[in-house]
């Protein structure tokens, strides 16, 4: 049995309000919010890959540099992630040493990791697992939120700990950098068309331009 894909069958969806029309050119403003129609995200793997090397940039000094800077009377101290992490799980608060390792190291890293793996195999075509792949994916979306607990933290520290010559906790330099990770990250995944890890050198060899149609039928 073939299964046919919605290009085959004439279907084109707008990735604004996800109206799926019959007919419909491609570069055409869709009939609903007049967004042009395209198969594929444009330029996506473009602007994927200059998101994620902006986040791999940044990664580095949102690791290195301190997030909170606390003021008391025993002086100064500068906290980074990992010492921060380092200071709970000393303390014997382990839980909350795992909570912060996972949300603010691992997640920001597994979201590179597998957004890079993601672009590196849509990009040469390759049929390697893509059912784990778009699943792959669709954890990026979920995972992907968790990834601003330092910045909560930080922010309602920073909000509730002043209290001037006893203690002050401001936001470091790093917690900047570690926002635009999160942040570029974001960037990246909202940029990469998840569609393109169905695309096979098969596919785009067999691949003809779609005639153009007089006019477009929506699809419910």
């Amino acid at each position: 049995m073939t299964i046919q894909t919605a290009a085959e069958l004439g279907l084109q969806s707008c990735h604004h309000c996800g109206t799926v029309w019959r007919d419909a050119v491609e570069g055409e403003p869709c009939g609903r919010c007049a967004t042009h129609l395209h198969r594929r995200k444009p330029q996506s793997l473009q602007r994927t890959w200059a998101f994620l090397i902006a986040a791999c940039i940044m990664y580095v000094p949102a690791n290195l540099l301190p997030v909170m800077i606390t003021k008391s009377l025993l002086g100064t101290q500068y906290d980074t992630i990992l010492s921060g992490v380092i200071y709970f799980w000393v303390s014997g608060a382990y839980g909350l040493a795992a909570i912060i390792f996972i949300a603010s190291f691992l997640v920001p890293l597994f979201k590179l990791t597998a957004l890079i793996l993601l672009a590196v195999l849509a990009q040469r075509h390759s049929s390697w697992r893509q059912p784990e792949r778009a699943r792959l994916y669709q954890a990026l979306e979920v995972i992907g939120r968790w990834s601003m607990l330092d910045v909560f933290v930080v922010s309602l520290l920073a909000g509730l700990v002043r209290i001037q010559g006893f203690a002050e906790i401001s936001a470091g330099v790093g917690i900047g950098a570690f926002g635009a990770v999160v942040v570029l990250t974001m960037m990246a995944s909202l940029s990469f068309d998840p569609r393109l890890t169905w695309d096979t050198e098969d596919m785009m060899e067999d691949e003809e331009p779609q005639p153009r149609m007089a006019s477009k039928e929506q699809v419910v």
